[in-house]
């Protein structure tokens, strides 16, 4: 980690903290009681035009979560294929299934096994009781076809990954047909409402089918979430009535999950949400009638935006917020700053003091960076999307006091976070671990694209580099050749390097080679590339050389 210059020398560095053992870590994933929600503000943006739909979540002002979908790229989480397994890999316990897709899908053993009816569990995902565990041959044969969802988007050169543990989320409920057991969301605390609420679903659920509570169903009539859970009961019947269907032949695609703004309605409108404001009329219309049959009560918390002049994004900042979350650098408010680089396998992300001198000593100035970066974080983790293994490299601090309320801090913030996180905690070397669930794209992999020129490194070779690989280019060529004379064309840059001062250095080449080299320049040739135009007589080569420059 770096820190500016005119800063002191860094603190010792952090004191190894035991790793945390499973209960310490599942205490740390618990998320956010409303009391603890209260004092903050949260809004829903929906900006919709003909060619694209855009959704942000704003949480104090400051926007969280951005979100995306366009008529040509629909998103594939969460829809339903009847999928032909292609390959079975027992060396990886996998299989790979076609789901009609550019790629093929990714099934691992635990997502193919459905486990046996345990209508005796009620909060936890249910384990298998199994006596021997079966194997990916076990269950899969390659040319069956199977019913799967898709649990994770295809991302870069992976396909979807998939399972065979089909889930339908309603308003209040989410239907799981494949195995049996009653949850109700950690979110609600209250044990007399959990109770209630558990005690409905388990006279509703059908045999053999599992039901999870969500939180919005609190303190709802037992009639709304009677309604809901029939819903998710139809919508299954039809979806394993398309897959038994004579003429149904894999791969296709036999559910697909609701749109952008249905799903924004029906898993982030909530009580904690102040208000959902919506720029197109028809959509405005479109959510108040959707509103009308699941949730009446929170209609008054949509407003249509009217100013035409003032874009809804603008007026809160996201268009800045996006521009700032496809930046590899993010400054802070004191004048420090974050820098978050990606790899294959795990995201980094480094704390700096930048300008921020402080006012009375180092630890107070170090503590301070420190707390500010935790927000900042926090909120580029949900706004990037960003998923997989993550170090943070905070500054150091002097005293156990410090780190532990850093943490503590951290581990506040990040239960706003609806993906799960789990903070594993510091190792040896003083860096914060924690796990991300992914899900989907992150948002520079929707919104940008390899650079052509660099190929995505971020760097090419510099231009006298370059130039030096090309003289030896030149005398490889030369060595086997009983030419007279070659033609080379370089970008521009490359080519002053090779010619040198005066021509000095071209010609230096020419008394080692015993040949005339010829260089033509042009802005198209990539900086690290060269391209031979002839080879042959002085004459000749001379004469294509002319042609070229005019």
């Amino acid at each position: 980690m770096n820190n500016n210059q005119e800063t002191p020398d860094r603190p010792k560095a952090f004191r190894r903290r035991p790793r945390r053992t499973a209960k310490a870590r599942q205490k740390a994933e618990t998320v956010a009681t409303p009391e603890e929600k209260t004092d903050r503000t949260r809004e829903i943006l929906v900006s919709s035009r003909y060619d694209e739909t855009r959704v942000a979540l704003v949480e104090d002002g400051a926007a969280v979560e951005y979100y995306a979908e366009k008529p040509s790229h629909q998103k594939t989480a969460g829809s339903i294929f009847l999928g032909k397994v292609t390959n079975v890999l027992p060396g990886m316990q996998a299989s790979f299934i076609d789901i009609g897709e550019e790629k093929n899908a990714f099934l691992y053993v635990d997502d193919a096994l459905l486990p046996p009816n345990l209508e005796d569990a009620d909060s936890d995902l249910p384990s298998s009781r199994s006596k021997r565990k079966k194997t990916i041959t076990d269950l899969v044969k390659q040319g069956q076809q199977v019913i799967v969802q898709v649990v994770k988007e295809a991302i870069g050169t992976k396909g979807a990954r998939v399972t065979r543990h089909v889930t339908f989320p309603g308003r209040y409920c989410v239907l799981m047909p494949t195995v049996s057991y009653v949850g109700v969301s950690r979110r609600i605390t209250d044990e007399t409402e959990r109770q209630r609420l558990r005690r409905i679903a388990k006279a509703m659920k059908p045999k053999h089918m599992g039901v999870i509570v969500r939180t919005v169903a609190e303190n709802k009539a037992e009639e709304e979430l009677k309604k809901d859970i029939e819903f998710l009961i139809r919508l299954w019947d039809k979806v394993q009535a398309q897959a038994e269907e004579s003429d149904a032949k894999a791969p296709v695609l036999i559910h697909r999950d609701t749109g952008l703004v249905y799903r924004i309605v029906r898993d982030e409108l909530n009580q904690e949400t102040t208000r959902l404001l919506v720029d197109d009329v028809t959509v405005y219309g479109k959510i108040l009638e959707l509103l009308d049959a699941v949730s009446p009560e929170m209609k008054d918390r949509i407003v249509y935006y009217r100013d035409k002049e003032t874009p809804l994004f603008d007026l809160y900042g996201v268009e800045a917020a996006i521009d700032r979350a496809l930046q590899r650098q993010v400054w802070l408010k004191s004048g420090g700053y974050i820098v978050i680089d990606k790899t294959e396998a795990l995201t980094v992300i480094d704390v700096n003091t930048g300008r921020f001198v402080g006012s009375k000593n180092l630890s107070d100035t170090v503590f301070k960076i420190n707390m500010e970066a935790c927000g900042e974080i926090a909120n580029q983790l949900r706004l990037r999307d960003i998923g997989g293994i993550i170090v943070v490299d905070f500054i150091d601090m002097e005293t156990q006091k410090q780190r532990d309320m850093l943490i503590q801090e951290f581990e506040k913030l990040l239960r706003y976070d609806h993906t799960k996180t789990v903070v594993v905690g510091i190792s040896a070397l003083g860096l914060l671990e924690m796990t991300r669930k992914k899900v989907r794209q992150s948002i520079d992999a929707a919104l940008l694209t390899t650079c052509p020129y660099c190929g995505g490194k971020g760097t090419v070779v510099s231009e006298e580099t370059a130039a030096g690989k090309v003289r030896r280019e030149i005398r490889k060529m030369l060595v086997n050749s009983q030419s007279e004379a070659v033609l080379i064309e370089v970008n521009p840059k490359v080519a002053s390097y090779i010619i040198g001062p005066s021509g000095d250095g071209l010609a230096e080449l020419e008394k080692e080679t015993g040949r005339s080299i010829f260089i033509h320049s042009s802005g198209d040739v990539h900086l690290e590339e060269m391209s031979v135009k002839a080879l042959g007589t002085q004459e000749e080569v001379a004469e294509k050389a002319g042609r070229a420059v005019s």
